[in-house]
């Protein structure tokens, strides 16, 4: 499998991974998985062959409805934390309990 493939390969898998991890309440797995993210988005990056090889442009295409559903996904998360706190702070609480332990 010719490297970009791989790499771009990685960074569907690492997304995969990203969406699982989000629905449970793992602090380090989410960290891990956002960190695999990264780095298979470098990977991706520094090849750059991305940009000119058709083969390439068409699957990363391919992946963006998974990276988008990940994003969402998070910025949803996000904003449930968010109204969460503002619950909390609405009803007198001086400090929020965290949302995942340790």
């Amino acid at each position: 499998m010719p490297l970009g493939l791989a790499a771009l390969d990685s960074l569907g898998h690492a997304f995969e991974d990203l969406r699982r991890v989000l629905g449970g309440n793992d602090p380090q797995a989410i960290e891990a998985a956002t960190a695999r993210v990264a780095e298979a988005a470098a990977s991706v990056q520094a090849i750059g062959a991305w940009r000119s090889d058709p083969e390439l442009t068409e699957r990363l295409h391919a992946l963006a409805p998974l990276i988008e559903s990940a994003r969402i996904r998070v910025a949803l998360l996000a904003d449930h934390a968010g109204q969460r706190l503002s619950a909390l702070a609405a009803h007198g609480a001086t400090a929020a309990p965290l949302t995942y332990g340790r």
